[in-house]
């Protein structure tokens, strides 16, 4: 079995004591009892290869919190036969691997054995931090395993990504929680069988509903309800001891992260989607998590505009007044003003017609040279400038008995690109009627003599 270190020398990896947190308790002893390690370790998977061959790979382990990764690399070094040192990126620098990769290479030396270093939110190292791994990685001294809750794209560095293999790791399921949750009433030596507790099936459930794919936050609840069921006899875990134990319950969300921009998406692109129902559910998720109110008034100011557009002119209108809304009152009595615009966006006609006329535009605008103005549209507030044919041939509008001219607006050098096309879906549809009208009536008018 593999030494286990944390970052001041302490052994690691025997028994729990009684006094620890159930859920550091319950942390799997092997990989059999490991949730999900049938997905993780099959045959034809990464690790199931490395484990298979002996030689284990640099990681980065991908996943939400409690779902096992600093107990997965643990037990992975455990079957390799390393050494397993671990530290945490919050309370640790570059002195501090330093120091590490020299006892790894020490003992490397004399026994042989190799050194699995684990990191912990690994994304808080910055770049120079994280650089400090890449030699060391690569001439084999550690087998280095980083776990992260952010996306490792972004957050670590593209050289030592570049050398490490990355595990995605998923919430728990329901049933696996629920599983773990019953070896933790089983279980005499160090869970809660010693002591007499039951939970029925029904409360399993229910913790496990509203623990978001969490073991950690799962047997804490289980841990603090059985302290309430410790008062009666028999000691029965009861509905009302989870909600007691759980109060309110916190959702999976960081503000500066990726949840942070999966939610926004899945919250936009279910209104493009005329969902109702689910846009409420991310907008809920999303302000029930702690999110800004005024953020996501923002975007929904912004959809209003990209996904609706003129299809519904009165959509902005609303969007405006909701983040006016959300100013003035905050969360939580804001929280309705949002919703009836969530689902107002949702059901109303859409159109992204002026998104895509404005693209184009930009297009033309950024990557065609910057034609001059034609003289006939310049204002000329000076003789000089009427000296120099500023406005000359100017047609005015409203000259015409239906304010319809027929000179271009466009340099001469461009011709006339079309970039707004309009849809046949809600106001809009009146709209790009009145539009062809227009170019029809200018087009007859320049080809008259």
């Amino acid at each position: 079995m593999s030494d286990s270190l944390d970052l001041f020398g302490s052994a690691e990896g025997k028994r729990p004591a009684a006094r620890a947190p159930l859920a550091e308790r319950m942390r799997p002893r092997t990989l059999e009892e490991f949730e999900g390690a049938d997905q993780l370790l099959g045959p034809d998977s990464l690790l199931g290869h490395a484990l298979g061959s002996g030689e284990l790979p640099s990681l980065i382990f991908w996943g939400p919190p409690g779902c096992g990764k600093t107990t997965l690399a643990r037990l992975l070094a455990d079957r390799s036969g390393a050494t397993f040192v671990a530290f945490s990126a919050v309370t640790s620098g570059v002195k501090e691997v330093r120091e590490t990769i020299e006892r790894a290479r020490t003992a490397r030396r004399a026994t042989g054995r190799g050194t699995t270093l684990f990191v912990d939110e690994i994304h808080r190292f910055n770049k120079a931090q994280q650089d400090a791994f890449l030699p060391h990685v690569e001439d084999g001294t550690i087998v280095l395993i980083g776990a992260t809750t952010e996306n490792p794209s972004f957050e670590v560095n593209n050289a030592l990504l570049s050398r490490l293999k990355v595990v995605v790791l998923d919430l728990l399921s329901e049933e696996a929680l629920i599983r773990i949750l019953s070896r933790a009433l089983a279980d005499a030596e160090r869970g809660l069988g010693g002591a007499g507790i039951t939970a029925g099936p029904k409360e399993l459930a229910f913790i496990a509903s509203i623990s978001g794919g969490d073991a950690r936050v799962a047997l804490t609840t289980l841990e603090i309800a059985a302290g309430f069921a410790r008062r009666r006899t028999p000691p029965a875990i009861s509905e009302a001891d989870v909600r007691e134990a759980a109060q309110r319950r916190t959702l999976p969300y960081d503000r500066a992260g990726e949840e942070h921009f999966n939610t926004i998406s899945a919250l936009h692109k279910a209104l493009r989607g005329s969902d109702p129902d689910a846009a409420l559910y991310w907008l809920a998720r999303m302000l029930e998590a702690g999110e800004d109110p005024l953020y996501v008034a923002r975007r929904l100011v912004r959809f209003a505009s990209e996904d609706v557009g003129l299809a519904d002119p009165n959509a902005l209108r609303l969007a405006i007044a909701a983040k006016d809304a959300a100013h003035f009152l905050g969360m939580p009595e804001c929280n309705t003003a949002l919703a009836q615009l969530v689902v107002y966006l949702a059901l109303v006609p859409k159109s992204n017609s002026i998104y895509v006329a404005y693209k184009a535009a930009a297009r033309d605008a950024m990557e065609k040279p910057p034609y001059p103005v034609p003289l006939h549209i310049r204002n000329a507030p000076t003789g000089l400038m009427k000296e120099l044919g500023y406005g000359e041939g100017y047609q005015y509008a409203h000259d015409h008995p239906d304010a319809i001219d027929a000179q271009r607006y466009f340099p001469d050098e461009m011709g006339t690109p079309v970039y707004w096309r309009g849809v046949a879906r809600g106001a809009e549809k009146a709209l790009r009627e009145r539009w062809d009208q227009i170019r029809a009536a200018k087009a007859k008018r320049r080809e008259a003599p």
